[in-house]
């Protein structure tokens, strides 16, 4: 069959939309490429970092590491992010006896950086930052411990004047007062144990209260300071139970206490604490910064 006159320009139309088809292709590919390779750089940098935090006596455990820098290769030989933060599980609490040993995490997030060279970064290096929050972070359990109640639970309730509030939507709700601690404390007289029992076990057969109360949370001279200041009767799930007027006081003050000293980030010095959902956070802020990641958590009382 002979070729007709349309057949040239569809021919080369054709041609035209494979030409375009592959140079779509090879620009996914190689954006792709680039963001595996970009990826790949940032994940040795963070874990370079976290190797030398790790390298401070405190630290346990290799904490986790997010430096914020898009595309990260841009950033990687001057050390310049928007914010590195560091987040170490597994540091001991000082003043914590019996088995095992009770654990926080102590967190750090430097704003606008100067790390220097990610590529040389040591447990010696100096990280320059224009502000530092730190953060130290006790779950329930652990506060239960430190205040001597084995089943206390730290619940951060939703404003009472927001409907619906304490949704997916809200996230981790935050409260320096109003918060709610649930646990099972000897009525006074009762012994704190019996034949090893705590007082939350079905073998403890003492006089004893499960109840809920409210609570405010600060920080005095650097240590965090829970008050009960009422029993909690709002709308959360709760236990109630009925406290003898003589009592009243003395349960109160069973869930009043001053914490031991807490590990902050490079020895900051809390000022305000909070509860969110169900932990108890210290928080410290200070800057500029020029701090060196063998020094992140050193015993306290050690200085600088």
């Amino acid at each position: 069959m002979s070729r007709t006159a349309h057949d040239t320009p569809n021919h080369a139309s054709r041609r035209y939309l494979r030409i375009g088809a592959w140079i779509a292709v090879i620009v996914v590919v190689g954006s792709v490429l680039a963001l595996i390779v970009d990826d790949f750089a940032a994940s040795r940098a963070e874990h370079r970092l976290a190797v030398a935090v790790q390298a401070s006596p405190g630290v346990p455990f290799e904490p986790d590491v997010i430096m914020a820098g898009f595309p990260f290769l841009t950033h990687r030989a001057s050390g310049d992010f928007s914010s590195v933060l560091i987040s170490a599980e597994g540091v001991p609490i000082e003043g914590c006896t019996g088995e095992p040993v009770c654990r926080s995490a102590v967190d750090a997030r430097l704003q606008t950086t100067d790390l220097g060279d990610t590529g040389a970064i040591g447990p010696e290096s100096v990280l320059r930052a224009r502000s530092m929050r730190a953060e130290t972070r006790i779950d329930s359990p652990t506060l239960g411990r430190l205040m001597g109640i084995v089943d206390l639970y730290i619940n951060t309730p939703a404003p009472e004047d927001k409907v619906g509030g304490g949704g997916p939507g809200d996230g981790l709700l935050e409260r320096t007062e109003g918060i709610m601690l649930s646990g099972t404390v000897p009525l006074p007289g009762s012994p704190e144990t019996q034949n090893g029992y705590p007082p939350s076990a079905a073998a403890y057969t003492a006089p004893k209260v499960k109840v809920s109360v409210s609570a405010t949370v600060s920080v005095v001279d650097g240590r965090v300071r829970i008050e009960a200041t009422d029993f909690y009767d709002g709308p959360e799930e709760h236990y109630s139970a009925d406290v003898p007027e003589e009592f009243r006081s003395a349960v109160l003050k069973r869930f009043s206490t001053t914490l031991p000293a807490l590990q902050m980030a490079w020895g900051t010095t809390a000022k305000h604490a909070l509860s969110r959902g169900s932990d108890l956070v210290a928080v410290g802020e200070t800057g500029p910064v020029a701090v060196r990641p063998t020094d992140y958590a050193k015993p306290l009382g050690s200085g600088s």
